[in-house]
């Protein structure tokens, strides 16, 4: 197998023994004379597929069965934007969250649509180089932030304190990625595609005693409640990539759990901006504020539109694909997520030094 060094924001990459397990599956699960693409949600073959991953979710973020509950759903993070304010809020009640970020402000732009947002800090008068300072409002029914802001490269490291409000996260780009004490959050909503499987699932992670808050008149399909109670099998539920997050979370614990990987992910990291620092004549990071720096995105420009386009055809026939920057910012965006080896990492920064040589 060729494996390019994928740096793709997402999907992303995907650990090689999981996609060989998993194709495996494909063609045939466990015996079962059918493909995982095949079975009946509501089978044998499933049922123990489906409980591991729910298991395995809490158990690789610390958290207890008894004091959290877990649904595993389609419609990306995107939905998420809704689905979290439409169980919690209504006209008169207020949310605080953070705008740190384009994901940030298009989940502030949903929740306005069913209550009174109070903005807790934003970045964007400085083009979102850099986290906010915050400031909760004291009276929100939660608190929501992006842990990391996968467009403009900057990461949560530290939590904000909330007066008692409850913390709420869209962790979708770097949960399983950093180890931080989960059991702050009341509730953690992540699409898969980046650190935990494939495209398709969507982790809503709540605490029971936040959950009860939820408001119980709304459609089923859209309940908190509903979800839980039923086990995420209220419908069909995306049964390969759920499959796909347990092998994924089994991967992440043979590396010795998330504190190891995090602890990888930051050396990972620190190889491409040591890179970034020593070259500052070619090279510059997005990121004005260093301890803000994400360990998921690296995001940085080049001096020159022109030499942008250099170096882009240099990393492309060197085997790196995926760096281009997001379409709304530009620039380039090197995503390492858990599984990207080291070897690619190491493989960027010599060819940012190596560049910034012949072209400083």
């Amino acid at each position: 197998m060729n494996r390019i060094y994928n740096f793709s924001a997402g999907p992303g990459i995907q650990p090689v023994a999981v996609l060989e397990e998993a194709s495996q599956a494909v063609l045939e699960f466990q015996g079962s004379g059918m493909s995982i693409l095949e079975l009946s949600h509501r089978g044998k073959h499933y049922d123990p597929v489906h409980a591991e991953a729910q298991a395995l979710v809490l158990s690789s973020l610390g958290l207890s069965k008894d004091e959290y509950t877990i649904a595993l759903l389609g419609g990306g993070a995107s939905m998420q934007f809704a689905m979290l304010p439409m169980n919690f809020i209504r006209p008169g009640d207020t949310a605080d969250y953070v705008d740190a970020g384009e994901w940030g402000a298009k989940a502030i732009a949903e929740a306005a649509r069913f209550g009174s947002v109070h903005l807790a800090g934003s970045s964007k008068a400085t083009n979102y180089d850099q986290l906010p300072e915050l400031a909760p409002s004291g009276k929100g029914r939660y608190f929501h932030l992006t842990t990391n802001n996968t467009i403009e490269g900057t990461q949560v490291f530290d939590l904000p304190a909330t007066d008692g409000t409850p913390l709420v996260a869209d962790a979708s780009s770097d949960i399983f990625g950093v180890h931080r004490d989960y059991s702050k959050f009341d509730l953690i909503y992540a699409g898969a595609q980046k650190n935990a499987g494939p495209a398709g699932v969507t982790l809503v992670v709540i605490r029971k005693s936040f959950l009860e808050r939820a408001h119980k008149d709304l459609p089923p399909m859209f309940s908190y409640i509903t979800q839980c109670e039923k086990q995420s099998l209220y419908n069909t539920p995306p049964v390969f990539p759920i499959y796909v997050l347990g092998l994924t979370l089994k991967w992440i614990a043979a590396q010795g759990g998330v504190k190891r990987v995090a602890v990888h992910n930051q050396a990972k990291a620190q190889l491409i901006y040591d890179a970034l620092d020593a070259c500052p004549s070619v090279f510059s990071s997005c990121v004005a504020v260093k301890e803000h720096r994400s360990w998921m995105n690296i995001t940085f420009r080049l001096a020159t539109p022109e030499l942008e386009k250099h170096f882009l055809a240099e990393a492309k026939a060197a085997g790196m694909d995926g760096l281009p920057g997001h379409r709304n910012v530009g620039g380039f965006r090197a995503s390492i997520y858990n599984a990207f080896p080291i070897a690619g990492c190491e493989a960027l920064a010599a060819l940012i030094r190596d560049f910034s040589r012949r072209n400083g």
